[in-house]
């Protein structure tokens, strides 16, 4: 008992300092924007300026937890192995554990063979879409003028837009609201004496099929997700609170804009239109979207498919790829390669719906083990968005059981599960303080709960192992 209330202490109070260096690595950096959000003045405006602050510090308040040393591979690899026969996983099953501060695999089994992801490759769409968009990107909603009596909605990629029945809170991350830009609206055009116009909208900068290979039918008639789109509200639900989808969210977006331009006391006409914005059009108003680390700590967190693939078609976008489901394969592969990391992934979309996508454990692991390493200072969102074991989003209900407790707050992983397949990839601290990364990966699962359980056991063996 007291050797797991000081690993939950260690961890937590390691993880409580990453975050405050993650977070003033993010209040330095200068930001960029994506969908027309300016990164620096316009031409004419004058730039405020402002007097240095001056910052005193002794010396950060809590030293980093102390690395001890890595597992006994021997050993390990017994505890593991034993744990890796449990029936429920099936027979394609791989396994790795690798050394985050030495880089070392210490354990693998089938570790680089191809497997199906399911959510794991969330992972791989937070890797890229910060390393291609920028952490402090923020996704714009814009409307422009392109003549007089006629608006454009123009649509830049955020599935998190706030509709109208959305109820406003104070949760984190605060989303950008329809209603907010519908007055932002209003004012302007008021202030110009327009009082009535016509709307149309423009979601052209995804294009091509709006379901990815390997989808199944059922996946937008179910909730699972929406139909990908770059214009959409509440990630495409007829009710925030429901899992509904609209058949056309672009659609449904800019009537659901014009009547509330109507409540703003602006006229509009009895129908809209789909029509791509015109070159030099005069914005008149925008809102936007938390940055990009925020929005890849939500999808991670809370496993979202929307936000997955917004992010993962914008990369593609950024990297200069059509902004579809071809473009998000290229581009996403691409960006990890450049980064080193990106043998032995292939993925077909952002979320891991696709049952096409193939991953392997060791890439998985590589990943992580990339993330929480001094060579990606902007990938730190990865590791604050991973669920905490016991604690918080898609593990916040596990690793209550008497023999995955001891892992609860110790563990943060990325949980993956479709039909016959479930996926755990994360990091966690040995007894011994050593902090390592793991994938544990099943696609021919028999038995899906079970699965669950031994999953969950893996991840609380690696946790408690001194293995010396």
């Amino acid at each position: 008992m007291v050797r797991r209330e000081r690993a939950v202490a260690v961890a937590t109070l390691a993880l409580l300092q990453a975050f405050v260096c993650s977070v003033g690595a993010y209040t330095l950096a200068g930001g960029g924007g994506l969908g027309g959000v300016a990164a620096t003045p316009s031409a004419g405006t004058a730039t405020p300026t402002r007097s240095p602050v001056a910052v005193v510090t002794s010396g950060p308040v809590l030293g980093p937890a102390p690395d001890g040393s890595p597992p006994g591979r021997g050993t390990l690899a017994a505890k593991l192995a034993r744990a890796l026969g449990d029936s429920s996983l099936g027979d394609s099953v791989g396994a790795v554990v690798v050394d985050i501060s030495g880089g070392a695999t210490l354990f693998g089994s089938k570790a680089d063979v191809g497997i199906t992801p399911a959510s794991t490759t969330k992972v791989a769409t937070a890797v890229a879409a910060l390393t291609a968009l920028g952490p402090d990107a923020k996704l714009a909603t814009r409307v422009v003028r392109s003549k007089a009596g006629t608006l454009t909605l123009v649509g830049g990629g955020d599935p998190t837009l706030a509709g109208p029945r959305a109820k406003v809170s104070g949760d984190y991350p605060r989303f950008a609201s329809l209603a907010t830009l519908a007055a932002r609206t209003a004012k302007a055009l008021k202030a110009e004496g327009v009082t009535s116009v016509a709307v149309g909208y423009d979601d052209s900068l995804f294009t091509g099929a709006r379901t990815a290979p390997g989808w199944k039918p059922g996946y937008v008639p179910e909730g699972s997700v929406a139909p990908v789109t770059a214009l959409t509200i509440d990630e495409g639900r007829q009710n925030p609170s429901a899992s509904a989808r609209y058949a056309d969210p672009p659609r449904s977006t800019a009537e659901a804009f014009a009547s509330l331009l109507g409540k703003y006391g602006v006229r509009t006409g009895k129908s809209v239109r789909r029509a791509r914005a015109a070159g030099g059009a005069t914005e008149i108003a925008r809102v936007e979207s938390p940055p990009v680390y925020e929005l890849v700590e939500h999808m991670l967190t809370e496993s979202d498919n929307d936000v997955a693939e917004a992010l993962a078609h914008l990369v593609a976008v950024k990297e200069g790829r059509p902004g579809t489901f071809a473009g998000v394969s290229q581009a996403v592969q691409g960006t990890l390669k450049k980064l080193g990391v990106g043998d032995g992934v292939v993925v077909y979309d952002g979320s891991g719906l696709s049952t096409r996508n193939r991953i392997t454990p060791t890439a998985l692991a590589r990943l992580i083990a990339y993330s929480a390493s001094p060579a990606g200072p902007n990938l730190r969102s990865v590791i604050s968005g991973l669920p905490i074991a016991g604690f918080s989003g898609t593990l916040g209900h596990r690793y209550a059981k008497q023999d995955t407790k001891v892992a609860a707050g110790v563990v943060r992983a990325k949980t993956g599960t479709l039909n016959g397949v479930n996926t755990l990839t994360g990091l966690a601290r040995t007894a011994n303080g050593r902090l390592v990364a793991f994938a544990f990966m099943a696609d021919n699962v028999p038995d899906p709960q079970g699965a669950v359980a031994a999953l969950d056991r893996l991840a609380a063996l690696v946790s408690r192992c001194g293995c010396s």
